[in-house]
């Protein structure tokens, strides 16, 4: 009998991880992926990205197991198209804490992902989405964002940077929400305590999968609580400065299937 492989779970990022720049995943890291599930092992999706934006992505790589998305807000099961679990940002909250935030640092561009398997990303005005290729829908005034019940918000500002914004805004927040930081011109609200590892620890005992045979991909702070949560976590070339200083390992970067390097070393042959 085979023995198991090392690692039975691989969660991976997209933007800057598991994705190139133009969002597509590589032949090889599809390869590399497709030789580590004949071994055994399964993968996970973890995310930024709420459930109808990863949607399109899991349909492209045949993926129809489950998916955690919005941060951590959310797991998804791609096979039957819904929600196993979801928690929403309360919307007086996430109003009262863009308020003591723009106290601070005058006025910041928000977007919101709407719960739900179909839930619409708007933007108010002069908010420009960091990821131009994903669909949003403009609204005209901030009021319209609190329209349908939420599982985040995304702010950007003019002049400060990420992490500028992001240390700024975890100063003033409080219990109001979590503050992250997951990519370029990203900074978030979710709700208060849901990391990417709530959503992780949830999908993983639903697949009878422990942490400590767990491995996670990643290249950003909000990956932190994911490689808190794994037995290994692997932070890409192109990752922050934060995430690689909690790393076990740095790897190439997502436009050099840092992924795949990482996994042809663990699952040589099938």
């Amino acid at each position: 009998m085979a023995a198991p492989p090392a690692y039975a779970l691989i969660a991976t990022d997209l933007d800057g991880t598991l994705l190139r720049d133009d969002d597509t995943v590589s032949d090889r890291s599809r390869a590399a992926l497709e030789r580590a599930a004949r071994a055994g092992a399964r993968h996970l999706v973890v995310t930024g990205r709420p459930a109808p934006r990863v949607r399109p992505l899991l349909e492209g790589l045949g993926s129809t197991g489950l998916a955690v998305c919005g941060q951590g807000a959310q797991v998804y099961d791609a096979g039957a198209d819904r929600l196993l679990w979801s928690v929403r940002l309360d919307r007086e909250l996430a109003e009262t804490a863009l308020g003591k935030i723009e106290a601070e640092v005058g006025q910041v561009y928000a977007a919101v992902d709407q719960d739900g398997v179909d839930g619409l990303t708007l933007i108010e005005p002069g908010y420009l989405m960091p990821h131009p290729t994903l669909p949003a829908v403009r609204v005209g005034r901030r009021d319209d964002l609190w329209c349908e019940p939420i599982s985040k918000v995304l702010l950007r500002h003019h002049t400060l940077s990420d992490d500028e914004l992001a240390a700024i805004a975890r100063s003033v927040v409080g219990s109001l929400a979590t503050v992250t930081m997951s990519g370029p011109g990203t900074v978030e609200l979710q709700p208060c305590g849901i990391t990417k590892a709530t959503g992780l620890a949830l999908a993983a005992e639903h697949l009878g999968i422990a942490a400590d045979r767990a491995l996670a991909f990643g290249d950003m702070p909000n990956d932190i609580p994911m490689f808190d949560w794994a037995a290994r976590g692997v932070a890409m070339a192109n990752a922050h400065p934060e995430l690689k200083a909690v790393a076990d390992e740095i790897t190439t970067s997502n436009e050099d299937d840092g992924i795949a390097v990482v996994l042809e070393r663990l699952f040589p042959t099938d």
